[in-house]
């Protein structure tokens, strides 16, 4: 039976202090989790009922175990989360933060030069359960590197843009020389995809436009069916060909805003394949990625379409969180 959804790119550990409003060089106290943001999408949609599969790659160690053991426990299909056999080879990445509620979370990224999933190859991708997903999605990050971005490119061209096709604009400066090195990388894949989603700055990375409006019309015109553009305390703008939806922020307390992306886009795909009208969707989407920004971790943190729909019904706060 073929996928409801299929992400590909970046995995790995999430290494989490538990001491909020300090730096790291003062945390007494870790906790890990289940992270990277293709994963936390396919989480996210798993959350919702959703058949999803990861398609990347982690290092022959025990953080690789984990990423693996926890992917399914997390209704995630990991058949296609492969390790690198050589010994020598990039161990599983790590990733720590800092967290400085409301709206400063530092990520420090420990990847060795490269990383397992910059590691995936053209030749061992699954393409018939890329084909024949109900959405495909990958992000930015995984262009930043070969043979990575090689098997992006060879993934898209065995689906053929059909749709959804989702290309996350995802840009980490840290993973690129230069801006316009990831301009030129994103520019060739968005002739691939049918939506993009990204934030301000993602977008002006893509398509050289910040302003939402222009920088969605920048999208659509590059033979896009839906192009989202997050604008952080303003909300979330959606276009298509024929309409433009803005959403209001969800009001929360937010903990650690890194997964409300991924949570708004594992409940974008949710809210596709239920056919619903543009606003609903992205309204739905919006909640979903402001519940994640009230917890501290990301994939464990994903609602529940039930805690997403009861928050929408009540417009209440939320820290509560389904284990």
């Amino acid at each position: 039976m073929a996928h409801d959804l299929v992400t590909i790119g970046r995995t790995g550990v999430d290494i989490y202090p538990l001491d909020h409003g300090v730096g790291l060089e003062d945390v007494r106290t870790f906790q890990k989790f289940l992270g990277g943001s293709a994963t936390n999408v396919a989480v996210a949609a798993a959350r919702h009922g959703r058949r999803a599969a990861l398609v990347s790659r982690v290092g022959n160690d025990p953080f690789g175990r984990y990423v693996r053991q926890e992917t399914a426990r997390l209704g995630v299909d990991p058949t296609h989360v492969t390790p690198i056999e050589d010994p020598a080879g990039p161990p599983t990445p790590v990733t720590f933060c800092e967290v400085f509620p409301p709206d400063n979370f530092p990520l420090y990224f420990y990847r060795y030069g490269t990383a397992p999933d910059l590691l995936i190859d053209p030749d061992g991708l699954p393409l018939d359960d890329i084909r024949e997903a109900a959405v495909f999605w990958a992000t930015v990050t995984g262009l930043s590197a070969e043979p990575s971005r090689s098997a992006h490119f060879a993934a898209w061209r065995a689906r053929g843009r059909r749709g959804p096709t989702v290309l996350d604009l995802d840009y980490r400066p840290m993973f690129w020389a230069r801006p316009e090195e990831a301009r030129e990388q994103v520019s060739r894949a968005l002739d691939h995809v049918t939506i993009a989603v990204g934030n301000r700055e993602e977008c002006e990375v893509a398509v050289g436009e910040s302003d939402p409006r222009r920088a969605a019309d920048a999208l659509l015109d590059r033979g896009l069916e839906l192009a989202v553009v997050k604008q952080g305390p303003k909300g979330v703008l959606a276009a298509t060909r024929h309409e433009r939806v803005e959403v209001a922020p969800f009001p929360v307390e937010v903990v650690n805003g890194l997964g409300a992306g991924d949570a708004f886009g594992g409940a974008l795909v949710h809210g596709l394949l239920s056919g619903w009208e543009l606003r609903r969707v992205i309204e739905f989407a919006n909640v979903a990625g402001a519940i994640v920004a009230s917890r501290l971790e990301c994939s464990t943190a994903m609602p529940t379409t039930a805690e997403v729909a009861a928050t929408l019904a009540s417009g209440a706060r939320t820290s509560e969180r389904t284990p």
